[in-house]
């Protein structure tokens, strides 16, 4: 596949979703203004996650000709703001973006979307306790950092048209699906914490470190967790729809050492698919257009698919867009009639 192929035409009067295999600066920079209702974004952390060069080299590399060898948080908040600006320019006026971060770096990530012209409207913290850590074992049981148990997602908003009632009327964003993204049987508001349960949980019983169950000690005539719960990715939902693709050697966190598994699905960040849908759901106006200028693996465009709203998105690394492509085929298919 060439870089700019689009391997799935994107048509305005069906439910259907495109994937371009480019680069997400070059890419945004030839959408139209205000062409999209949402983007909805894992994009890279800027930690140089498992080494790899788009999580770090590259983001470096990209900003290094305008600010010089900077620090990397110094770069990585440049590289934010030029994609973000770009991510501003096409979203509609009120149009909401929500975008992951990793907790270190996560200021820098708010500082680039603020520094674009976009409005910081809240943080939503996803809970999964179930990271492992990645710290060196030092003498005397010392070590050199935290299990991971959470990540932050900025939920910011380009500027309205005007008052949120006549942006609505005129464009159709600016507001957010309360009805649409309430939670339980109850209906209860929607709340800027989700939470994921641990591997170990079973289905009648929470593991004691689940976030579920810690919560839920907290107020046990209450059961909070009622107001934020979304599934932790599985194994099968990661892997289905690649079938056709070739089993690849990956490797994933043990706690002790990495330990290698086959995958056809070897994107190491993968979101939960519940999750990406309630996000989805939230911003995105139905029928809707969601961007995805980082689509990795593809589970911002099975959201969208899944919640009937239009889905375009971008990814530079040709061995995810071919794994996004399949995901999506299969999820289209699943997705029930209207």
């Amino acid at each position: 596949m060439s870089p700019g192929q689009k391997l799935s035409v994107y048509d305005d009067a069906t439910e259907s979703w495109g994937l371009i295999e480019a680069d997400a600066l070059l890419t945004l920079a030839k959408l139209p203004d205000a062409c999209v209702d949402a983007i909805v974004t894992d994009p890279p952390y800027g930690i140089s996650f498992s080494g790899a060069a788009w999580d770090g080299r590259d983001i470096r590399q990209a900003v290094t000709a305008e600010v010089g060898g900077v620090n990397p948080n110094v770069a990585f908040a440049r590289w934010t703001q030029i994609w973000a600006t770009e991510a501003r320019r096409v979203l509609k006026p009120g149009g909401h973006l929500v975008a992951f971060g990793a907790p270190r770096t996560f200021h820098r990530l708010v500082c680039g979307i603020e520094d674009a012209g976009l409005q910081l409207r809240d943080v939503v913290l996803w809970l999964y306790g179930q990271g492992v850590p990645k710290s060196r074992r030092l003498p005397q049981g010392r070590g050199s950092g935290l299990k991971p148990a959470y990540e932050p997602i900025a939920l910011a908003r380009r500027s309205p048209d005007g008052t949120i009632v006549a942006n609505l009327d005129m464009w159709g964003t600016g507001a957010l699906n309360v009805d649409a993204a309430r939670i339980g049987t109850d209906g209860y508001w929607p709340a800027n914490v989700t939470v994921s349960h641990s591997d170990d949980c079973r289905k009648d019983l929470c593991a004691p470190h689940c976030p579920v169950a810690v919560i839920d000690r907290t107020r046990p005539d209450l059961l909070p967790s009622r107001l934020f719960y979304c599934a932790k990715v599985t194994k099968a939902e990661r892997e289905a729809g690649c079938g056709q693709l070739p089993q690849q050697h990956t490797h994933i966190f043990t706690g002790k050492h990495r330990a290698p598994r086959l995958a056809r699905n070897t994107h190491p960040t993968v979101k939960p698919i519940s999750l990406m849908r309630w996000l989805v759901r939230l911003i995105t106006p139905p029928r809707g257009l969601v961007l995805d200028p980082f689509a990795g693996s593809g589970s911002t465009g099975i959201a969208a698919v899944l919640e009937g709203r239009r889905f375009l998105g971008i990814e530079r690394e040709g061995k995810y867009v071919d794994i996004a492509c399949a995901r999506l085929t299969h999820w289209a298919q699943e997705r029930e009639p209207a």
